[in-house]
């Protein structure tokens, strides 16, 4: 009986934890539609937060790859001052790069709603 109530507990610790992320990434991340992504991500930096061999395999064009792994010793490259929009393949792990960024005191960020694979713009491959 005690495994029941352990295993409920250590559930519950899970979506008490998922909620929490979930709310706190509405509250410092803004999702953006295709359409208002497109409509700002000149003006910004436009960051593809997927690793290496996912951003030759196709990225929206202008974009620059600093992929997840490597965004803490490579935060130096994004400009706190201006505004960034990232994207990762399905809108997870831009998320929890913007978390990173947002506890460095970087405060405009936003990211595409769906990830490049909602993406129905121009795109960069590497031959």
């Amino acid at each position: 009986m005690t495994a029941v109530y352990t295993m409920l507990i250590l559930l519950g610790a899970i979506i008490a934890y998922s909620l929490y992320n979930y709310f706190h990434q509405k509250k410092i991340l803004k999702t953006l539609t295709e359409e208002e992504f497109r409509a700002g991500y000149r003006k910004a930096q436009l960051i593809d937060v997927r690793e290496p061999n996912e951003f030759e395999g196709g990225h929206i064009l202008g974009a620059r790859n600093i992929p997840m792994s490597q965004l803490k010793t490579r935060m130096k490259e994004i400009r706190p001052d201006k505004p960034v929009y990232l994207y990762c393949q399905s809108g997870m792990r831009s998320g929890r790069a913007a978390q990173m960024l947002k506890r460095k005191g970087y405060n405009e960020l936003s990211h595409l709603q769906g990830g490049f694979k909602k993406w129905s713009g121009r795109i960069k491959t590497k031959k």
